[in-house]
């Protein structure tokens, strides 16, 4: 923390739905309309909606809809976005690929991204849309070839999604911000997602807990120590949390690991990050990892009965797997074969009787003779 920043604001509020002193809330039965993130993402999607001229050297064709009001002047906006250049489909940028949403300042974004500031001044939240861009407003007239590389003159398409922005009179970027206003914007961004989840808005509170995550990013958090850093943890990974339950909902299972392991690698005690990958793994046939993480969640909460729960339905699901193979491996060789009587040729059981008789014939005479 800089020497001359501000005197430390109060610890940020606890979650009155999180029923926990972590802020996380618990989740029991839910759907979630949260988009998945956009696949593949080696050229442009096929867009087939109008063309919006947005300024005569910008166009955007919406790919979803968002919601709320566009961005003011000023306003900080925290996006992902993909770019090619136009002419030959090369892929140059992709922040989806990097898992770090990317901040511009409405009014105040480099000369490179005046163009992509253009279209995210005219999106709403959870909007995604694709933009055409002019050379004028992208890398110019002499390119880029460091990175990204850019030819010259290249017009340039950009596949974008404004997570979301926050409004600020002074335009105030999170590298300007003091360790306290970062902390507490990223508190009040986590707070505005709890309310959207007791709302059942869940594609808003996802959308919500990201930009709090995006004020905390690792070069962020890499520079705080002691309370600092416990401050920011405190809003940090309940968000994590909280996304990972939302994931497992939607059937997201490794992207809830994901979140769960960043939690893991701050605390690796925390019983809820343990216990929801463990769940995530076990959605996903990782039957021994699970139980390790089940386990270990156990350790530190020996009373808890979800976590028992979910060791006994380990337990369960081994034994109808053993079960399941026995029948199958008894189906694939059959039953053993049971001994089977040898039938006896009818010449010999005739021939073992006449030898029988004359032997007792012969016992017969010696007798009378006798």
């Amino acid at each position: 923390m800089p020497e001359d920043a501000a005197p430390i604001a109060p610890a940020p509020a606890s979650d009155p739905t999180a029923g926990s002193s972590d802020d996380e809330i618990t989740v029991e039965d839910a759907s979630f309309a949260r988009t998945e993130l956009p696949q593949d993402g080696s050229a442009p999607p096929v867009v087939t909606t109008d063309m919006e001229v947005l300024h005569d050297k910008v166009k955007k064709q919406v790919i979803k809809e968002g919601h709320g009001k566009i961005p003011s002047k000023f306003s900080t906006c925290f996006v992902h976005y993909r770019a090619w250049v136009q002419s030959s489909m090369h892929k140059f940028e992709d922040t989806w690929q990097e898992q770090h949403p990317v901040e511009i300042v409405i009014g105040k974004e480099k000369k490179q991204m005046s163009g992509l500031g253009i279209g995210v001044g005219h999106m709403k939240s959870g909007e995604r849309a694709l933009l055409h861009v002019s050379w004028e407003l992208g890398y110019g007239k002499e390119g880029s070839f460091s990175f990204p590389n850019v030819p010259p003159s290249a017009d340039l398409i950009y596949e974008v999604e404004l997570i979301g922005f926050d409004d600020a009179k002074e335009g105030k970027a999170r590298s300007d911000m003091t360790v306290e206003e970062r902390i507490e914007a990223a508190d009040r961004r986590k707070l505005e997602g709890n309310d959207y989840f007791k709302e059942k808005k869940f594609e808003e509170a996802m959308q919500q807990y990201e930009m709090a995550v995006a004020y905390m990013g690792d070069d962020f958090m890499f520079q705080l120590f002691g309370k600092y850093r416990d401050m920011a943890l405190a809003v940090k990974n309940p968000c994590h949390l909280n996304m990972a339950a939302c994931l497992i909902k939607q059937k997201r299972f490794d992207e809830a690991i994901a979140q769960c392991s960043i939690v893991l690698s701050e605390d690796e005690t925390n019983v809820k990050a343990l216990f929801r990958r463990g769940k995530a793994r076990a959605e996903l046939g990782q039957t021994e990892s699970a139980r390790e993480d089940f386990l270990k969640a156990k350790k530190h909460s020996p009373e808890d009965k979800e976590i028992m729960r979910e060791l006994r339905s380990l337990a369960e699901q081994d034994k109808a797997m053993y079960q399941k193979q026995r029948e199958l491996y008894k189906g694939l060789f059959g039953p053993r074969p049971q001994p089977k009587p040898k039938a006896k040729n009818f010449a010999v059981l005739f021939w073992q009787w006449l030898v029988s008789l004359v032997r007792y014939l012969a016992r017969m005479f010696t007798r009378k003779n006798d």
